[in-house]
């Protein structure tokens, strides 16, 4: 459907009778500490294609669905929404959140498989897993298979391709694509080893002449299903002339299915009873299929019938997905895997395929008779903003039906999975009594967006959104789905957006419709559009950026080279002096400077985008670029990339690298200052200190705080990303397939925090509702209790002290309940270089230093002393350094220790 291709150890609080060494030293001598934060999507519910819904049959209301890029989900019957499972995939094995099957265990409920990997082809560089866990997916082994898996390739939504043994439960088997074969593991999913007998490893491709590799893939083994009351077990297989193989002795030998029909693909294979159900299509799908049939085979006489709901002559779709009702032998259902126009269909029978019913029939065309009503209340924009004319409607029943399940407990629930979303009804067997049920949206929970970027303005929505599929939307709030996605005009997928620093009303974003228009315009803050013109050639959105006052944009389209206006998008010129394809960007502050990066090189714009020059800084040459100009800051702009993350006050002519442990980049953004500071944060999706995760800076990259640990990594995610201009901390992350979430400080945004110093000196410094971690386990996911006292007070705010050689300033820069934070200056008061340095105190109120950086701290009992780190224990005459901390306090005063002793002989 879409295509993309250490832990943080602080110390832990400690009575002042224990003495603790307190991690230190600047600019990645450790590693970057975690501040705890609370994740949470911006609910759209859906956007993508849910390809598989399994019930575990052998526990009520267990229940898991996959996706193709985002990753599993298990339902809360409480809370009727969908837990994600996978969150813990991060940036190097992204594509585990590519789910092409999930197992679910009948014996011992608690078990549950599934298959990841996302391409076959070199878009993904890793090969695919089988994941198994033992408490209903909370946590995770992973076993690495010697092949890849393809749950965003052609035929995804075949299956299940793995399947546990109902009669021993530690046999676990994965029909395989691209010609690996079927695949047994012994030992609950542990091991595996390929079924080296078994005869057939398909041949169906989509399309051999594919140059991408997507599809010319062997779509492989299709399903594996066992038969409860035998040792049978039944695989399908991607061969239109050999769709079916069994063994009638637990694995042991194997058979091609005699008398099966031919000539299709068998997407699915059930049995109830004594019966074996095939729905079978002429692709592999999911996209397309035009002819099928649907195939009962009596596993006691070895007779197939053919059960098809309609002759062949009458068809113009394939079957896809298909069920039966445990609770009512004979009942069972199948969906068309593509019936574009008018509708889906779905058929149902009592007698096991022998006569069949309609979800919906012809009246007196374009009239249609219907045992369903839709009720899209939840969900409002799955109309798809449309009035669709009879005998079409909005919203659509679905396409791309691959999955379609009643819940082995209750026979009134269904559901299933469409390119958009997941729907259900908890009324089906009304269908029997000619009584009219509803279908609703049951997708709250799952977020699937493949978002491409995003935007939070000073005033109007607190976000906006450009989304591949179902092009992104105006999020007046954050919580809440919102009624309609962007439209008039629709642009498809929508691939950028910005807007006006000093003007956010006005809005430009830009899409991948298969024809013009690629570009609206918004005058309302985002939420409403109208088209705009576009130069000759475009065909595709690209990247747009808007100038600082609104009255220029620059637009690098595919198709044709970059292009401005100065008409707010009516007219257009050519620009110059910068390729075609290059990513822009504007100053926040200047309205006629204008940013590009292409294929190594930085460009710099100065009129509006008429003219670009080359700049002779050192940029990384490929790989994941994103560039970011600075609100407020004219001519700052900063550029992530895989070289790290390096930034320009002087408009792109020159460029430092940000220090504080940054070894590589993939996004950068900024938001709101903390408390007390000038400078805005810094919000980073790259690696610090050897670890990959999303981290801010208040201080202008000196010093960085992991806000995301490794349960919350969302596989590959940060090619958008915004931080909040309104609310401290607040974070805005983009993903490809697990949509966008926001991200807040735990206590909320309104929490108490430090102030912070508006220095951008190597100096670090935190701003928190609490110190960074109160725990030592690595990066703590468990919120941390905060109490706060009605009042607390510092006196003297600060102390000085000298000694031999030295003097040493103790000031108290930040306070909060249970916590402060503390700065020191060292000033080398001799006349000769010292080599190193030490400060000493002594607290009076119980106060317990945490945390330091730039010195080496330890304390016992209410003695502190702090030795100089390895780069700042050389000071010359009259030169001085910094170090800071954070100390936890427990009463309503904070005294500021005196005195204060310093000595160059540490």
């Amino acid at each position: 459907m879409r295509r993309s291709p250490g832990f943080a150890i602080v110390a832990a609080l400690v009575t002042a009778a224990t003495a603790v060494v307190v991690a230190s030293g600047p600019q990645g001598a450790a590693a970057a500490p975690a501040e705890p934060y609370t994740w949470k999507n911006v609910r759209i519910d859906g956007g993508g294609f849910v390809p598989g819904v399994v019930f575990n049959p052998g526990e009520k209301d267990l229940i898991y669905a996959r996706t193709d890029i985002g990753g599993a989900y298990r339902w809360s019957q409480s809370a009727q929404s969908w837990t994600p499972l996978l969150d813990w995939v991060g940036q190097d094995d992204w594509g585990h959140n590519g789910v092409l099957s999930i197992a679910a265990d009948p014996v011992d409920t608690t078990r549950v498989y599934a298959a990841v990997g996302m391409y076959t082809n070199t878009w993904d560089p890793n090969n695919g897993a089988i994941l198994r866990s033992t408490d209903k997916g909370n946590t995770w082994s992973r076993t690495y298979l010697p092949f890849k898996v393809g749950g965003n390739m052609p035929g995804r939504g075949m299956g299940e391709r793995l399947a546990v043994d109902p009669r021993n439960n530690r046999n676990v088997y994965f029909a395989a694509e691209g010609g690996n074969g079927l695949w047994r593991s012994t030992d609950y999913g542990a091991t595996w080893a390929k079924v080296s007998n078994f005869p057939n490893v398909g041949n169906y491709v989509a399309d051999p002449s594919d140059t991408n590799g997507y599809l010319n893939q062997n779509q492989g083994l299709t399903w594996v299903t066992f038969d409860p009351a035998s040792p049978a077990v039944y695989v399908g297989v991607a061969d239109k002339e050999n769709p079916v193989y069994r063994s009638l002795d637990s694995g042991a030998t194997w058979e091609r299915v005699a008398g099966q029909p031919t000539g299709y693909l068998a997407h699915k294979g059930v049995i109830q009873g004594k019966y074996l159900f095939i729905a079978t299509s002429d692709t592999g799908g999911p996209y397309d299929g035009a002819a099928g049939q649907v195939a009962r085979l009596d596993t006691t006489t070895g007779v197939w019938t053919d059960i098809s709901p309609t002759p062949v002559a009458d068809r113009y779709y394939g079957y896809s997905g298909l069920t039966v009702d445990a609770q009512k032998p004979g009942t069972l259902m199948v969906a068309t895997q593509i019936s574009w126009w008018p509708d889906a269909i779905f058929f149902r029978s009592t007698d096991y395929g022998a006569t069949w019913t309609r979800a919906w029939d012809w009246s007196s065309y374009p009239s249609r008779t219907k045992r369903y009503t839709m009720d899209i209340s939840a969900n409002p924009w799955l109309d798809f903003n449309s009035t669709a004319q009879a005998p079409e409607e909005s919203p659509k029943l679905g396409w791309m039906n691959e999955s379609l399940a009643i819940d082995p407990f209750d026979s009134n629930r269904l559901l299933y999975g469409t390119g958009a979303t997941l729907y259900g009804t908890t009324q089906l067997t009304n269908w029997d009594s000619n009584t009219t049920f509803t279908i609703k949206p049951f997708a709250k929970g799952i977020e699937e967006t493949a978002v491409q970027d995003l935007a939070s303005p000073p005033t109007g929505a607190p976000l906006v959104s450009a989304l591949y599929d179902v092009g992104g939307f105006y999020h007046a709030d954050l919580d809440t789905v919102q009624p309609s996605f962007h439209d008039t005009p629709a642009l498809g997928s929508n691939t950028g957006l910005d807007f006006a620093e000093l003007s956010p009303s006005f809005f430009v974003r830009v899409g991948n419709a298969e024809a013009a228009p690629h570009i609206g315009i918004s005058n309302d803050g985002g939420k409403n559009w109208y088209q705009g013109q576009e130069p000759s050639g475009v065909t595709g959105g690209g990247t747009v950026a808007v100038g600082a006052d609104a009255n220029a944009v620059v637009w690098s389209p595919a198709g044709v080279g970059v292009h401005y206006s100065t008409t707010r998008g009516s007219t257009w010129s050519p620009s110059t002096g910068i390729p075609a394809g290059a990513k822009v960007e504007s100053d926040r502050v200047n309205p006629k400077t204008f940013y590009g990066y292409a294929a190594g090189k930085f460009y710099t714009s100065t009129d509006g985008g008429a003219t670009f020059t080359a700049s002779a800084a050192a940029m990384p040459a490929d790989g994941r670029v994103n560039l970011k100009a600075v609100p407020g800051v004219a001519g700052e702009v900063w550029l992530a990339g895989k070289t790290g993350l390096l930034r320009s006050t002087n408009s792109g002519q020159t460029f430092a690298t940000i220090g504080g442990g940054v070894s590589e980049g993939v996004n950068v953004a900024f938001g709101k200052a903390a408390p007390g500071a000038t400078r805005p944060a810094v919000f980073l999706v790259g690696t610090v200190d050897g670890l990959d995760g999303v981290f801010r800076s208040d201080n202008t990259g000196a010093y960085w705080v992991r806000i995301n640990d490794d349960k919350h990594q969302y596989g590959n995610a940060g090619d958008a990303l915004a931080g909040d201009p309104r609310i401290y901390g607040r974070v805005y992350l983009g993903t490809n397939g697990r949509g966008i979430l926001y991200a807040d400080r735990q206590g909320g945004p309104a929490s108490p925090t430090p102030s912070v110093s508006a220095s951008s000196s190597a100096s670090p410094s935190t701003s928190s509702s609490a110190p960074p971690s109160a725990s030592a386990s690595p990066n703590p996911s468990a919120s941390v209790s905060i109490s706060v006292p009605p009042s607390v007070t510092v006196s003297p705010s600060t102390s000085a002290s000298s000694s031999a050689g030295c003097t040493a300033t103790y000031k108290v820069t930040g306070q909060w309940g249970g916590g402060f934070q503390g700065e020191v200056t060292v000033k080398n008061t001799g006349t000769t270089a010292t080599t190193g340095w030490k400060v000493g105190w002594s607290y009076t109120a119980g106060q317990v230093v945490t945390q330091s950086w730039g010195g080496t701290a330890t304390q016992s009992g209410a003695a502190v002393s702090v030795v100089n780190a390895g780069y700042n224990g050389a000071l010359s005459s009259g030169a001085s350094t910094t170090f800071g901390f954070l100390g936890s306090n427990t009463g309503t005063t904070n005294p500021v220790p005196s005195p204060i002793t310093c000595t160059t002989t540490p």
